[in-house]
């Protein structure tokens, strides 16, 4: 538990640029300032803290491939708050839930596609950019039809369910020649970017030690969590599908990747939940730098936290990766401050889409690409194998495993 956590937290907003004081406006400002009379007036355009949305007609054209409840109750809203992407079709097996959630949207049967059909948005240019939302071992199949047919993708993490399935949609893209992206949303989240930016700035001091907890109850009621039971469908378990959100957060934060790594995985015996995958899965990663971290998920508790672990200060995410709800407290054994932030939580599923989308009009680099996906099922296939094994795994720069591994 981090020193923050011991004492009740001030309250601090860090916003984009810093607020002038009363004594520090110029005597210029103010006398403009006396000059506003009391009826309406037509003041100047102001300027604007960031660019305002296009205009809907130039916003970039998506397909939503996958109608469950995480892309009805989370992406597609994102879409309607996105300033620069729009949803413009939908891919489903179930005809009827299609038409239904098209209906919502204001989408046509034109836009309408099912899974066998996606060839077909080759000749749907208003489709600029597709999004895969669906089980893990249909990311590869989904994301290589969507690029042949000649439209850029983001794809849900885990990128696949195995590191060659990974290479094969690289490949595919750059075939393609279009852009491939992993939704990592956190990169967009903005109580992660300010951790990110004061741990860069030196406020934490110097940042030894990383630890990350992600655990959530998995509910077979729900059929989003009947296929997460499944290994040959999800890939593996809660390391899998939340561990994944420390492993690549730490590496985000440290700006580095491990060199080595242990680790243990536990499944309760007569649970039918966990007779194909992992309850709990722990690690150890060590870094080239010298720098260490731990990472815990599971699927019986419920917390989503990451720590970092600075000699002036720690900062706690607790929650980190929410939906909603995400806190940001800094402190140590004196002194506490939650740091709020100007957005809310939300922008980080349109950031994320608006994101690729300027990439696809303006060019320039993902933060999340192809091989960032790669990248992370790699470790994760590294350890597995730690945790089979029980001994420590070393790595290559690029997460392949070197050669004398167990």
């Amino acid at each position: 538990m981090s020193a923050a956590s011991h004492t009740t937290p001030s309250r601090r907003l860090f916003m984009a640029g810093s607020l002038a004081g009363i004594g520090g406006v110029l005597a210029s400002e103010r006398a403009a300032a006396q000059a506003i009379p009391a009826t309406p007036t037509g003041r100047p355009e102001p300027k604007l803290d960031q660019p305002p949305p296009l205009p809907r007609d130039k916003h970039l054209g998506w397909a939503v491939v996958g109608l469950g409840d995480f892309a009805q109750a989370q992406i597609l809203p994102a879409f309607q708050r996105a300033r620069r992407s729009r949803a413009v079709a939908l891919v489903s097996g179930n005809p009827e839930k299609a038409k239904s959630v098209a209906a919502r949207y204001g989408i046509g049967p034109g836009g309408l596609y099912d899974y066998a059909s996606m060839g077909k948005m080759a000749d749907n240019a208003d489709i600029a950019a597709v999004y895969i939302i669906t089980p893990n071992s249909t990311h590869a199949d989904l994301t290589i039809k969507a690029l042949e047919a000649g439209k850029h993708v983001l794809c849900e993490k885990p990128m696949a369910t195995n590191s060659a399935e990974c290479r094969r949609m690289i490949d595919a893209a750059k075939a393609a020649d279009r852009r491939l992206m992993i939704a990592y949303r956190v990169h967009w989240e903005p109580h992660n970017l300010r951790a990110k930016a004061m741990m860069d700035a030196g406020e934490l001091g110097e940042v030894r030690f990383a630890s990350s907890d992600h655990h959530r109850p998995l509910e077979p009621g729900k059929p989003r969590d009947q296929w997460r039971m499944l290994k040959a469908v999800a890939g593996g378990g809660s390391l899998v599908d939340i561990g994944i959100y420390g492993l690549n957060g730490i590496q985000w934060f440290f700006g580095e990747s491990p060199s080595s790594v242990s680790a243990s995985m536990h499944a309760p015996a007569g649970d039918p939940r966990f007779a194909e995958v992992e309850d709990v899965f722990t690690a150890q990663l060590v870094f080239p730098s010298g720098r260490h971290a731990t990472v815990s998920s599971g699927y019986s508790a419920d917390k989503k936290r990451i720590d970092l672990w600075g000699d002036k200060a720690v900062a706690t995410l607790d929650p980190g990766t929410a939906y909603q709800g995400n806190r940001l407290v800094v402190g140590n054994a004196k002194r506490a401050d939650e740091i709020l932030t100007a957005e809310g939580d939300a922008v980080q599923f349109s950031g994320e889409i608006d994101h690729l989308s300027q990439v696809i009009a303006e060019g320039g680099e993902l933060r999340t690409p192809g091989e960032m996906g790669l990248r992370d099922v790699r470790l994760i296939e590294a350890l597995y194998q730690a945790a089979a094994t029980r001994r420590w795994v070393d790595l290559n720069p690029d997460m392949t495993m070197r050669p004398g591994t167990p």
